[in-house]
């Protein structure tokens, strides 16, 4: 598959959302709403849950299934009180010493005049540095389609996980095409030059880890198993690192990103 390939099943309305993943994933998922600030945006789905018998903290964009709950989830994209409602589950996490892991499939933040005002910029920048302090392992999943600060806002974490069929860019390639060259309809030839897929990032190092999927036509008949282990693998072994180790690690891995070497 090209990238524009990979970004057409990134979209793809069967694919599992993230009340598919919550629901084979954990067990005992408790929501938890509202920013204590605003309000509360559908579009961020968090609470607690337990991952194979022990507590964690999960976060996910929610786009919702159907119409209806496409339109109250906003599709998927959160305005302010969506990611300050994830900072709070992510301190109440650090709190108590929860793990934190991130479900991210959005098209970006909801960019209307309403979410600026309201301090969306604000918010998704608070969110990344908040994340990249947070001691606590940090676990995120790309399921779908992660663009722009939206995604990154509850993606800054110590492993990225990709799905085979998900992609992970600084903004959408609508908008990518829309800058360069005043025509959003260019998608297929802006996703070409992107590196958007899993195995363009998991080649440059930022992805860590690549879930290959089977063929499957509806949510229920995906392979939650291997990204089970993967988790739990990815788990053990940050939980093996003190705070400080962890932190670095961190550090570092994002300090790479985007490195050139010239020979």
């Amino acid at each position: 598959m090209d990238a524009y390939e990979v970004l057409i099943a990134a979209r793809d309305k069967n694919r599992p959302k993230v009340t598919d993943f919550f629901d084979h994933l954990f067990t005992d998922f408790l929501e938890l709403r509202g920013d204590r600030n605003s309000g509360e945006d559908p579009a961020i789905l968090g609470g607690i849950a337990f991952f194979e018998d022990r507590p964690v903290t999960v976060i996910g964009h929610r786009k919702g299934k159907g119409l209806d709950e496409n339109i109250r989830c906003n599709f998927g994209m959160p305005g302010p009180q969506g990611y300050r409602k994830a900072a709070r589950l992510m301190r109440d996490a650090e709190r108590f010493g929860r793990p934190v892991i991130t479900f991210i499939d959005t098209p970006g933040a909801y960019p209307g005049k309403q979410a600026e005002e309201n301090g969306q910029s604000a918010a998704i920048a608070e969110n990344l540095a908040l994340m990249s302090g947070l001691k606590v392992p940090i676990i995120c999943v790309v399921t779908g389609e992660g663009c722009s600060g939206g995604a990154l806002a509850i993606g800054v974490g110590d492993r990225l996980i990709m799905l085979e069929k998900a992609v992970y860019s600084v903004l959408s390639p609508e908008g990518m095409a829309s800058i360069l060259w005043k025509d959003s309809s260019k998608v297929e030839e802006a996703c070409g030059c992107m590196k958007m897929t899993a195995e363009d990032l998991y080649a440059q190092g930022i992805a860590d880890e690549i879930i290959k999927e089977k063929k499957f036509s509806d949510p229920d008949d995906f392979d939650y198993d291997t990204l089970r282990r993967s988790i739990a693998r990815n788990l053990r072994k940050l939980e093996k690192n003190d705070i400080d180790v962890l932190l670095k690690n961190r550090y570092e891995k994002y300090r790479t990103v985007g490195r050139c070497i010239y020979v």
